[in-house]
């Protein structure tokens, strides 16, 4: 156990977040612009209704996941002076957390889509569930087995 007073704690777990935060954001980022210039390819033309279900479900899922992760920064610049730390700390993370899980169903989306395009529906399914069995385990079964197991140190 650390140190620290109850607001060097909130300290440090804020900017523990933020830079979390500049993890995450840059992959968002970059899914949201590449599905923003999908519509201008020019075998656009072409897809499925399915495959521009899936599209706009990604679009979507993406703009969300990237409002999440970026609202804590807001919520943190707006109500920096207010001695509201404690709850910027915990909405923040309330926030990162929902838009880690969105942000992985964007990156699921995306694989759906590509899949469908490339390879048929037998390859979206498949493509689809192992990417959903990828987040599942690493973004949340390993974090909550790690939780569960009481190994960590609180802070």
């Amino acid at each position: 156990m650390r140190n620290e007073t109850e607001e060097e704690r909130l300290d440090r777990n804020l900017m523990e977040l933020l830079q979390e935060l500049r993890v995450a954001l840059p992959g968002v980022q970059v899914l949201f612009a590449f599905l923003l210039a999908v519509p201008f390819y020019q075998r656009w033309t072409s897809v499925t209704t399915f495959q521009r279900d899936v599209y706009f479900a990604a679009l979507c899922l993406a703009l969300i996941a990237t409002a999440l992760l970026i609202s804590p920064t807001a919520m943190h610049r707006i109500n920096f002076r207010q001695r509201e730390k404690r709850a910027i700390v915990m909405i923040s993370n309330r926030l990162t957390i929902a838009g880690m899980a969105v942000l992985a169903l964007a990156m699921i989306a995306v694989v759906v889509l590509i899949g469908d395009v490339l390879f048929g529906p037998v390859a979206t399914v498949v493509t689809g569930v192992l990417a959903a069995l990828v987040f599942a385990l690493l973004w949340l079964a390993l974090p909550l087995r790690q939780r569960m197991s009481g190994d960590r140190s609180r802070s």
